[in-house]
């Protein structure tokens, strides 16, 4: 009975966060009105308050679960940002179904210095080395989703542009999941598992819905869709194939060389973690594939 009542709650809350979109558009409609003459506050202040509860709610937690073994997505040296091994949820939020998600990307060159200047930022996505990239399907599958068309934009690597990221692109939630991590690839690896490869280049899609794919096989390449500050993979594996519906899984990276001390300083001026994750790189340590 316990269990039951725990999983009818879990598609109650995986039912309303699934209209996540809807909720934002209304709490957002429902501050307009209420800043109308016409419109009683005794009936915008409660939506508000009602809408942006619903807003607030995310599926089920599965933070629990033992680590499924994942091949790497990605060849050759990379280092991760925002990584579960750091902190869950690794980005901060839940929604999405990217509570273990991880970011993938090129090491900063050697001796570079972290900084984040005030002007500028805005640089096209081909000058970033993880621009093009190729990327591999992390587990046999068959493909469920597939978007392609969204643009690359421009890079927001200073005060300003990240200003201007926080400000416009946050507006990206009332567009739903595609506008957030734009270009993306979904596959169905059976039962409930299920990778997402997000912000991926324009045009670049190997695969198409319904196309079974093996672990390696290239399914696209790394853009600047969607999202994100500058050209990255996106990856996490989630127990739907809906991001709004899904929560997030755990997963390490199977056969990936990792080595203690071997960090990128070229991100950041503190301290990196110094203990290794067998096959989960923490925040800015670097890895083979």
């Amino acid at each position: 009975m316990e269990s039951r009542s725990r999983a009818e709650r879990g598609a109650w809350r995986r039912a309303v966060s699934g209209l996540f979109p809807v909720w934002a558009w209304g709490f957002l409609a429902a501050v307009v009105s209420g800043l109308l003459p016409q419109v009683p506050y005794a009936v915008a202040g409660p939506l508000t308050l009602v809408l942006f509860a619903l807003a607030l709610v995310r599926p089920p937690r599965r933070d629990d679960v033992p680590p499924v073994e994942i091949e790497s997505p990605v060849r050759g040296r990379w280092t991760v940002v925002h990584s579960p091994a750091s902190a869950v949820p690794s980005h901060g939020v839940r929604g999405y179904g990217q509570s273990h998600a991880v970011d993938i990307i090129h090491p900063r060159p050697e001796g570079t210095t972290p900084s984040y200047p005030l002007l500028g930022g805005f640089e096209r996505p081909e000058g970033f080395s993880s621009f093009g990239e190729p990327i591999h399907a992390v587990a046999d599958g068959t493909v469920v989703s597939v978007v392609d068309g969204r643009r690359d934009h421009r890079s927001r690597t200073s005060w300003l542009a990240f200003a201007y990221m926080m400000v416009i692109d946050g507006l990206r939630d009332l567009g739903g999941p595609a506008a957030v991590v734009g270009n993306h690839v979904v596959i169905d690896h059976g039962g409930t598992l299920f990778s997402l490869s997000a912000h991926l280049r324009r045009g670049s899609a190997r695969v198409a819905v319904g196309d079974r794919v093996a672990a390696g096989d290239v399914i696209g390449e790394v853009g600047n869709s969607g999202n994100t500050s500058e050209p990255h993979l996106h990856v996490q594996l989630m127990d739907r194939a809906r991001p709004l519906r899904a929560a997030g899984l755990p997963f390490r990276l199977r056969g990936i060389r990792q080595a203690p001390g071997d960090v990128d300083r070229g991100w950041s001026a503190k301290e990196p973690a110094a203990a290794v994750e067998p096959g989960l790189p923490a925040n800015f340590q670097v890895f083979e594939a």
